[in-house]
Parts: structure tokens; sequence; C-alpha cells
């Protein structure tokens, strides 16, 4: 990597950079760019395409109709109700 290019990735990146940080900035930047082209020659063909690196399942179980509580049943612990109804405070 070129050190034009060093100063043009430093200034898209809005830092500043010493002459010593461009060198060993070049010298980093090139592997990784090695690698990456390291990586480029891979036949993944073969490789089917994903989303996810690990594989994802649902955790839900099944819905089931069950019995619900009766209104008596929900009201029994209510602090305050009314007939059929939960009572609140007012709000305003």
């Amino acid at each position: 990597m070129s050190t034009i290019d060093i100063n043009y990735a430093a200034k898209l990146a809005r830092i500043g950079l010493t002459d010593s940080e461009k060198g060993r900035f070049a010298k980093d930047l090139s592997t990784i760019l090695d690698y990456i082209n390291k990586l480029n020659q891979l036949d993944t063909g073969q490789v089917p395409s994903t989303s996810h690196v690990i594989k994802l399942q649902n955790v839900f179980r099944e819905d089931k109709v069950l019995d619900s509580l009766t209104t008596d049943q929900a009201l029994d612990n209510a602090p305050m109700k009314d007939g059929t109804s939960f009572k609140v405070p007012r709000v305003l």
C-alpha cells in the first residue's frame, strides 16, 4: 500500500498520522490486503450461502389452547374490584 493510499485513508478517517505511523499502517494494511486476496482465491462454489455463522432454531414451544382463568380467579388477588372489573385509582 502506497503512502498516497495511507494519506487518503487517513484523510477519509479524519485522523492525523505521523510518518512513522504511516509506515506502520502501510505495512499492516498490506498484510491485511494480502490475506484478503488469499481468501479470495478459495473455491467457495460448493459452500451454501448463509446469513448467520451459527445455526438458528426456533426455541418457542408449540401453541396449545389451554383453559384460562375465570373472572373470579382473575379478580381474587385484585386489591380493588368493582363487580367483574379491576378498580384502579384515578390517574387525572
